[in-house]
């Protein structure tokens, strides 16, 4: 029963998410890589259907069979499916359809769970619980997308606490050149690109204890920094230009004063928290204009134990990639990350939204480097 009160413990959080929207937030999808958050209540309950339930629960009938087209994402070995822009373009099934669609696929899982399963189906379930919790945390910044960009700025939920971080008054941390241990070890659970645990050789180098914070990022751009084209990428430079960016996401200038919109709707920038919503580009540059850099991945965890970290993803310098011997699963399984790695940036730590199991040294996030509507900041290396 231990596991049947987890799925219900993930489940129901994911719900809990959701318990601040009208029904008209749910449908919204404003940019390609913001998904309603009807369909991730859809498409993490279709997870459980597709592959535990129909393979696996001898007698199971779908519950309706157009839902595999409807809440597949990017699975090929699954079938055809909604293209990913036109997910917002879905008037049904709706809310209430979906949330039906869930508390079926939970009574199965129910009766299913009552008999204690294989290993290796006990596996599958817990990957379907890790991949709901990485939707809870896209829930929670695909939500604050959408009201975020409501002109009106409606809150989501003014009880919301985001967590305080401690300012560390040390310099730069100094490590040591040498051999460190990268990757998962253990017996508990970790995604299939957290391994194999391998030896990488490291320069001397320094990392910052602390992230960037708002007022370090204001000397950025009081100084010119979005209209000098000497700290970007070319790339970098040619996204600054084309989408007229002056500022992280969700900051605006209202009366020479800077507000920010947080999930208590639209207040005034507090300049000691560390700068958050920054893609890779603008991290890059920003570091440039500094006269440092970004860590790389390898760096970021072999130095993490010594410095706190979790209040954002931050960017890194790698490029995702598989680690020495990373094999992918058989069948549609086998799609979830590796089919990922190719002109990514990987970014390490955690976010405030980030479910606690997530946030461990290992962890491997990785978006490509125009994004910024997850909660991304900077921490600096030298």
């Amino acid at each position: 029963m231990e596991l049947l009160d987890r799925y219900f413990k993930v489940r129901k959080h994911t719900e809990a998410i959701c318990s601040h929207l009208q029904t008209e937030d749910y449908v919204v999808q404003p940019v390609v890589d913001v998904s309603p958050p009807k369909w991730h209540i859809g498409h993490t309950t279709w997870f459980f259907e597709t592959f535990i339930l129909k393979p696996y629960f001898m007698g199971y009938q779908d519950f309706d069979p157009n839902y595999n087209y409807v809440f597949n994402s990017y699975y090929e070995a699954v079938g055809n499916r909604v293209i990913r822009t036109d997910r917002g373009n879905l008037s049904r099934p709706t809310v209430i359809d979906i949330y039906r669609y869930r508390e079926y696929v939970d009574d199965a899982m129910t009766e299913f769970l009552c008999k204690e399963p294989s290993a290796q189906i006990r596996e599958l379930i817990v990957l379907g619980l890790n991949h709901e919790e990485q939707h809870q945390e896209l829930l929670y910044t695909d939500i604050k997308y959408i009201l975020g960009h409501n002109p009106l700025f409606p809150a989501y939920d003014r009880n919301y606490i985001s967590p305080k971080v401690n300012h560390s008054d040390a310099d730069f941390i100094k490590m040591d050149e040498g051999v460190y241990e990268i990757g998962f070890e253990g017996d508990g659970f970790c995604f299939d690109n957290e391994l194999n645990r391998h030896k990488v050789y490291l320069n001397a180098y320094e990392i910052s204890p602390n992230l960037v914070t708002n007022a370090a990022y204001l000397e950025f751009i009081q100084a010119g920094g979005y209209h000098d084209f000497r700290h970007w990428h070319a790339e970098g430079w040619d996204w600054v230009k084309n989408n007229k960016v002056e500022s992280p996401m969700y900051w605006h200038l209202i009366d020479d004063e800077w507000h920010v919109y947080t999930y208590h709707g639209l207040e005034p920038l507090k300049i000691h928290e560390p700068v958050c919503h920054i893609s890779y580009y603008e991290a890059y540059a920003y570091a440039s204009w500094k006269g440092l850099r970004l860590p790389t991945e390898f760096e970021w965890e072999a130095a993490a134990p010594k410095f706190e970290w979790g209040k954002a993803w931050e960017w890194t310098e790698s490029s995702y990639l598989p680690y020495p011997g990373f094999t992918k699963a058989a069948g549609a399984i086998g799609e979830y990350n590796g089919k990922f790695m190719v002109n990514q940036k990987v970014l390490r730590g955690a976010s405030e939204v980030t479910p606690p199991g997530h946030s461990r040294l290992t962890y491997r996030n990785f978006f490509q480097t125009g994004l910024r509507w997850q909660f991304t900041g900077i921490r600096l290396a030298k």
